[in-house]
């Protein structure tokens, strides 16, 4: 190489190292984001990193939120929400259900017809009553977004169900313990287990079906293990699964104000509500996927599905009652959640 070349070559090498590192530098503010699904799963692709993606923009740079799947930084699912208050890791993606009782007002959204079938609009009712009804039981953490998703459908190894009694003697995964109440008022008996474990279950008839929605057919290959899909007229589900994505607060209390409000700029309501249109999307990609390889999707009629709310309803007279003796106006919550679901053109 002539001594020009080598120079030009040298100064380029140079102003690419002087680029890696000020762009290493620019970022400041490094965090982790543990959660428990893989990294193919909706959850992550379509949630996850456009967030994480949305609150580094926001910074100019100076934020890097590195995502951890799977478990993979250790612990079980259920162990998340303690990771986050402890230290363990900056930021978790977590169901709520999996430490029960933790988060008994938030709950409200999780029951079966006060939510139905419209996730946007029960994600922006929760945000609507996030500082007046729910914030105070999320210590420990500083909350970036809750959601739900497209709410529980019945899937089924081998069983054909189109009325309550179907499900009779069944044995079924529990996503919470709300679902747990909506499994026992079937007369069915719930099995608890994180979801990632779901696929073995079935496999080995450990369980006979799930109560999960569809966007989960695809990461843990649901169809191979079920032939029926199973929801109610107009996509009426049994209830739904409420999430949240936090950070633990000692961490939250100790960064700048303009780094804070790169993370709440990303975590508005508008997101909150487009993060029901991902679930929805979600959804709808995955009963596509269980069609295709064979397997039924099965809508309820109108009669068939008010005979499931009948026995359903039970339910939520459950759930006001214990929450009640706490000292938390269940009844109340349920007023309001189905209002403000309402004035989000849900059901």
């Amino acid at each position: 190489m002539r001594p020009l070349q080598c120079l030009k070559a040298a100064t380029l090498g140079l102003a690419l190292a002087v680029g890696v590192g000020a762009a290493a530098s620019a970022q400041e503010f490094k965090f982790t984001l543990h959660h428990l699904l893989p990294a193919k799963a909706p959850a992550q692709t379509k949630m996850l990193e456009p967030w994480a993606k949305a609150v580094e923009d926001n910074s100019g740079g100076r934020v890097k939120i590195q995502i951890y799947p799977a478990m993979t930084l250790g612990g079980r699912p259920p162990e998340l929400i303690q990771q986050a208050r402890d230290g363990v890791v900056d930021l978790v993606w977590t169901v709520n259900g999996y430490t029960p009782g933790l988060f008994p007002r938030t709950e409200v959204f999780e029951l079966p017809f006060v939510y139905l079938n419209d996730p946007k609009a029960a994600n922006l009712a929760m945000y609507d009553m996030f500082e007046s009804d729910l914030r105070e039981e999320y210590k420990g953490v500083e909350v970036m977004f809750l959601h739900v998703h497209a709410g529980q459908a019945i899937h089924m190894r081998d069983k054909l169900v189109r009325k309550p009694d179907d499900l009779s003697g069944t044995k079924l995964r529990i996503p919470t313990r709300t679902g747990a109440w909506i499994i026992e008022a079937l007369g069915a008996s719930p099995v608890a287990m994180p979801v990632p474990e779901l696929p073995q279950a079935l496999q080995k008839g450990v369980v006979d079906g799930a109560l999960i929605p569809w966007e989960i057919i695809p990461p843990l290959k649901i169809q191979e293990q079920t032939e029926y899909q199973i929801e109610g007229v107009d996509k009426a589900r049994f209830g739904t699964t409420t999430f949240q994505v936090s950070m633990n607060k000692a961490r939250w209390d100790g960064l700048p104000d303009d780094i804070k409000a790169a993370f709440k700029k990303a975590s508005g309501p508008e997101w909150w509500g487009q993060v029901g249109d991902i679930w929805r999307a979600s959804d709808e990609f995955g009963i596509g996927l269980a069609v295709k390889a064979g397997n039924q999707h099965i809508t309820l009629t109108k009669e068939e599905t008010d005979a499931f709310q009948k026995v359903l309803e039970p339910v939520v007279q459950r759930w006001v009652d214990e929450v009640s003796a706490k000292g938390i106006d269940g009844k109340a919550l349920v007023a309001k959640a189905r209002e403000r679901i309402a004035a989000h053109g849900g059901k």
